[in-house]
């Protein structure tokens, strides 16, 4: 190849190459940068493979293979710093590598985690659904293919490169774990801004049950869209408060500080694909309800309201039986006496 050729061939590669990671940006999750666009600059977001999904009855298989997923190294020291980011798109605290899960017998290191939600007017911001039904919010850890591959760069691509633990999210009780998160984001509001956070103990980030989740292959929820995510969608949410829910769909805006026009970070959500010929396996044998968990809140009010019904219903059955005891009684005590003279009719 001619000096000038090559030449030529190396500038429009690193042309494409700048170009390509400029495009990294250019997207977002409505407008002409939206969600119905993105196979247009990342092909591989109009493939089959692709996440998230909806978990409904029909489509699982019960493996008993599936163990509990093991968490290494995820209680952190609070002297172990953590960077959290606006990143235009989602909140996301980087990860040190000494965090690690173990599932199926391969080590994935953690890199990063983030939240999806929705917006005050509409609080169904996670991207997996139930049934059809959304949940608030949706928390995800990154973890890539440790055994193969060097780094999250190279193993992003791969088919078995990524494994990502989803965590639904609904409204209870304050949560102090995910206030480690939350109380921050008022310092990142705007795009680009990134602060210096104590480390936590991510664990307290997941719910208690670890034994019980949806697996199956999909991809990122965001461009490029590869498909090489490992899904793991922990079947028991965690529950956060109405205000902390709120600092989500409040707090933070897409664009940067300067900019004239803010645009508030909501509705970070990819909604779900067709699943096609994939399998769902899941690692329990119980129904898969629709909609929510009920909070101990709900289960309550629900308790009291069967115990009012069979408190009237025992009260009415006891009004009864003591009227019918009392006629009785009446019908009992009653005197009959044999008829006289003056009390027979003259005969004709």
């Amino acid at each position: 190849m001619a000096l000038g050729q090559r030449t030529i061939l190396l500038l429009l590669m690193a042309l494409g190459s700048r170009l390509r990671t400029a495009a990294g940006d250019e997207w977002s999750y409505s407008g002409p940068e939206g969600e119905d666009h993105w196979a247009s600059h990342f092909p591989h977001c109009g493939t089959t493979l692709q996440s998230p999904i909806d978990f409904h009855s029909g489509i699982f298989t019960f493996n008993p293979a599936l163990e509990p997923i093991q968490l290494l190294g995820y209680n952190l020291s609070t002297t172990q710093m953590l960077s959290i980011t606006n990143d235009g798109h989602a909140v996301k605290v980087t990860l040190p590598p000494t965090m690690r899960i173990v599932s199926m017998s391969h080590h994935y290191t953690a890199v990063q985690l983030h939240l999806h939600w929705g917006s005050e007017t509409e609080p169904v911001g996670s991207e997996h659904t139930i049934s059809g039904v959304h949940y608030p919010s949706e928390l995800h850890i990154v973890h890539y293919n440790s055994e193969k591959y060097e780094n999250i760069s190279m193993a992003m691509d791969k088919a078995d490169g990524l494994a990502v633990i989803g965590i639904l999210l609904e409204i209870g009780p304050f949560n102090p774990a995910y206030d480690q998160i939350f109380k921050h984001l008022i310092d990142i509001q705007y795009k680009g801004q990134k602060i210096v956070i104590p480390g936590f103990d991510i664990h307290d980030l997941l719910p208690g049950r670890l034994d019980k989740y949806f697996r199956y292959n999909g991809s990122l929820t965001t461009p490029p869209c590869y498909p090489s995510v490992q899904w793991t969608v922990l079947r028991e949410p965690v529950q956060i408060s109405s205000e902390q829910l709120l600092e989500l769909e409040s707090d933070l805006y897409f664009s940067n500080k300067g900019e004239g026009n803010q645009t508030a970070l909501v509705d970070n959500y990819r909604h779900v694909q067709d699943l096609g010929e994939r399998e769902v396996f899941i690692s329990f044998q119980e129904p898969v309800n629709a909609g929510q968990s009920l909070s101990p809140g709900v289960i309550v009010i629900i308790a009291l309201c069967c115990l009012f019904g069979v408190t009237i219903a025992v009260a009415i059955t006891i009004f009864f039986l003591k009227k019918r005891a009392r006629k009785t009684t009446e019908d009992g005590g009653m005197v009959y006496k044999a008829a006289t003279a003056a009390d027979t009719p003259a005969q004709a």
